[in-house]
């Protein structure tokens, strides 16, 4: 028999496992659609709704999932969604019109889904005190993100675009096999079934879930939206190959996911209000910057006329990507972190919620940023959207928090010790 210490550690590997496996199948769009933009001959809308399909389905999945873990278990849950993506996955190999895509896409973006699930069944098996960073290692899954962004272009270089799938079906086959025979399940962790599901959705009318919804959308949403939007985006403003436009869209993506742990470390050691602050207030700044677009001007002077040029070269563009993914990832682990501490007993739902959530803004926003690219021309206008997504967080945390709440390390002799706003 399996000591606890043992299974928590088997549960929280194979479970973290999983969900980067998949996360790098919901995200395969982001380097996959480069050339099905290509072959089909797509503008900057269409290819927002391509990336952003699977994202649609992983959203609203997640309560319907995160309920059915509370009152299932999440083992099980888990074993059976992988399972039933793995024939949708392999199929987008076949695929050769643009509705073909986007019907699989669908069937494919459950695997988005895992998150509710694997949140609620990883923190299960852990106290307070420790759940924080619990859950911040298994959300570094969303490396996954990165993952997609190394592997998928290698696949395609070395043999073709239909090769991506059918090596993610098989990936995910093999994981679904070993989570199931290498995790186990305490009947204690679900919801009594006497509970009925009104009274798990009841905290659904807690307007806290609700600022929490808005949180994610920015940290989680934002993230997932510049996974799918960002290896085109260096394409196509700085000129890169598809290869290298996909490793440095990875600088992005890769901290956004695997230093999510830290920010669980920090949420646990100095509180999810304190974490969740800084993370706004830093992608403030970077969106700012971001948001510039390429300027040239000229300038009449006594010698004749000066031309200059602002803008963000590619070096100091993906610096602020990267601070900002860290930022994220902090932000990731801090908003469940809230759960946690408020919702311990009906983590299945908020989660599922909150959750569904940040996975709308995902789907949402790549096809607002498609649509802003084709009515203003401006490749940076997707950046400007989610400084005004950041202003309304900012404004709303504020006012319902920041005037009530000890900031990080207050009344300690942390060296980051400030006072709140009175």
């Amino acid at each position: 028999m399996a000591g606890q210490k043992l299974k928590q550690g088997l549960v929280l590997g194979m479970s973290t496992t999983a969900f980067t496996v998949c996360f790098m199948v919901w995200m395969m769009f982001a380097v996959l659609g480069v050339p099905i933009k290509e072959l089909l001959q797509l503008n900057e809308t269409q290819f927002g709704l391509l990336a952003a399909t699977p994202v649609l389905t992983g959203s609203l999945i997640r309560l319907p999932l995160g309920l059915l873990t509370d009152k299932f278990g999440g083992r099980i849950v888990f074993f059976v969604l992988m399972l039933v993506c793995v024939l949708p996955i392999y199929l987008i190999s076949m695929a050769t019109e643009f509705w073909h895509f986007l019907l699989l896409g669908l069937f494919v973006g459950m695997a988005g889904g895992s998150f509710s699930v694997g949140i609620a069944y990883v923190a299960k098996w852990f106290d307070k005190s420790t759940q924080g960073t619990a859950m911040g290692i298994f959300g570094a899954g969303n490396a996954g993100a990165a993952v997609t962004k190394f592997a998928a272009p290698a696949i395609i270089a070395a043999a073709s675009w239909q090769m991506v799938p059918k090596v993610y079906s098989l990936v995910m086959f093999v994981t679904a096999l070993l989570f199931w025979f290498l995790t186990y399940e305490d009947k204690n962790h679900r919801v009594a079934g006497s509970v009925p599901l009104a009274e798990q959705l009841k905290t659904l009318r807690d307007p806290r879930v609700w600022r929490y919804c808005q949180y994610y959308s920015i940290v989680f949403g934002g993230y997932v939206a510049m996974s799918l939007w960002m290896t085109k985006y260096y394409v196509q403003e700085y000129g890169f190959n598809l290869q290298s436009a996909a490793l440095l869209a990875a600088c992005f993506s890769l901290p956004g996911g695997v230093l999510r742990a830290i920010g669980g470390w920090l949420s646990d050691k100095w509180g999810a209000h304190s974490v969740t602050w800084w993370v706004m207030w830093v992608s403030w700044i970077c969106l700012f910057l971001l948001s510039y677009p390429q300027t040239d001007f000229t300038i009449h002077t006594v010698t004749g006329p000066e031309t200059f040029h602002i803008g963000l070269n590619v070096y100091l563009f993906t610096a602020l990507m990267f601070l900002m993914g860290i930022a994220w990832a902090f932000g990731k682990a801090s908003v469940f972190k809230y759960i946690s501490d408020e919702f311990p007993t009906n983590m299945g739902a908020v989660s599922g919620i909150v959750g569904l959530a940040g996975g709308l803004g995902g789907f949402v926003l790549p096809i607002l940023f498609g649509a802003l690219v084709d009515l203003t021309g401006v490749r940076s206008s997707c950046f400007m959207l989610m400084y005004g997504v950041v202003w309304v967080s900012l404004i709303w945390m504020y006012l319902s928090e920041v005037r009530k709440t000890p900031m990080m390390g207050q009344g300690s002799s942390s060296p980051m010790a400030i006072a709140s706003d009175a």
